[in-house]
């Protein structure tokens, strides 16, 4: 009924790749299980969660074609426990899934494929196509904005948007926001789709990274789609139109300040130890000419250090969550930062002189003594 042979390598970042899709809880067993297709010489490996699908092939020996479900959980960590390079599997007529690899023997319970509920069908048009590298870098520099909890959906999500050669990702929490925007080599319509925050966070642990490597994006009406490697995530969308974030953005300021990105860093970083995870103490920037000096009081202790940063404008005294000024600054790779400011309730933005990344940060308020 079906006769597998695996490089046990091959297999396990396979399983590991579906495995983001399984779902930790769900009323119907079957989306507990990987779905093993065999035809030739190619295996897939689907997952399915109902929100995201994910289906990912691997090169194998196929004897015989067919299919079967295996609880996912337990496929998974047997095949991780092997022993030897090569692992063989097949199938009984009465559904037992065997597992054979130098010695060891397992046999466990499958179900029929047929139950399983497979990744939709979906209409794809023309793909926006982005390196990997890109894709990846542009995910991790902006998926800490989003919100944790489900109080307001469009905030788990981030905003994908394309127009003609640019895409603009945006995250926002209430508090924050990230924009990141990056140039793409070809042109495409104007799209914009909301992809819930868990989906990329999954996509930026499958990807490679690798700047030679694409991403077909594949924008519908209700899903979208990446294809790359031997690898297709698809996801639910987040219903809705998404925050005008262009209203939220002002390009007026009365300071501006250059940091080494590197000693503000380190600085906020030293005042974080001070904080605890409950705790809401902010970090005050009492901005001079002769030097911006950065403290914090907390139940912990206080500290207070100087830098010298390039000034323009007025002086300042403003507070920010030190965590959020951190996140923003770990996302940014340049040797120098520009800080731009208004006021002490205005917000405070990140961003370089040539448009590729903007982060946004609302001050805190607070007492000053």
């Amino acid at each position: 009924m079906l006769n597998l042979t695996f490089l046990k390598n091959n297999l396990v970042a396979a399983i590991n790749t579906a495995m983001k899709a399984v779902p930790t809880r769900t009323s119907l067993p079957i989306l507990e299980c990987f779905l093993l297709e065999a035809k030739y010489d190619t295996v897939t490996l689907t997952a399915n969660d109902m929100e995201m699908a994910v289906k990912t092939t691997v090169d194998a020996e196929v004897e015989e074609n067919g299919h079967i479900a295996v609880d996912a959980k337990v496929f998974s960590e047997i095949v991780r426990k092997l022993p030897e390079d090569e692992v063989n599997i097949s199938v009984t007529e009465n559904l037992q899934v065997r597992i054979t690899s130098g010695k060891a023997h397992f046999e466990i319970a499958g179900k029929d494929g047929e139950d399983f509920v497979d990744m939709p069908i979906m209409e794809k048009g023309t793909p926006v196509v982005v390196s990997q590298m890109t894709l990846k870098d542009i995910i991790e520099e902006t998926i800490f904005s989003i919100a944790p909890n489900e109080n307001n959906k469009m905030m788990t999500g981030e905003l994908f948007e394309i127009n003609n050669n640019v895409l603009r990702v945006a995250a926002l929490d209430g508090h924050r926001i990230a924009i990141r925007y990056s140039v793409l080599p070809d042109f495409y319509e104007r799209k914009a789709v909301i992809v819930p925050g868990k989906t990329l966070n999954d996509i930026s642990r499958i990807l490679s990274g690798d700047a030679s490597k694409t991403v077909n994006i594949y924008m519908g009406r209700n899903n979208i789609l990446f294809e790359f490697d031997k690898t297709q995530l698809m996801s639910r969308l987040i219903e809705g139109e998404y925050f005008r974030i262009n209203q939220m953005i002002s390009d007026n300021y009365e300071t501006k300040l250059v940091f080494n990105r590197r000693e503000l860093l380190d600085c906020i970083e030293r005042s974080v130890l001070l904080v605890r995870e409950s705790d809401k103490k902010p970090l005050i920037l009492d901005i001079r000419d002769g030097g911006t000096v950065l403290s914090l009081n907390s139940v912990i202790g206080s500290m207070k250090e100087e830098l010298e940063p390039e000034k323009e404008g007025k002086d300042l005294l403003i507070g920010f969550n030190p965590r959020f000024l951190s996140d923003a600054l770990r996302a940014v790779s340049d040797e120098k930062v520009n800080l731009y400011l208004s006021n002490s309730r205005a917000p405070g933005y990140i961003r370089d002189d040539e448009g590729t990344y903007i982060y946004l940060i609302l001050p805190v308020n607070f007492v000053a003594r």
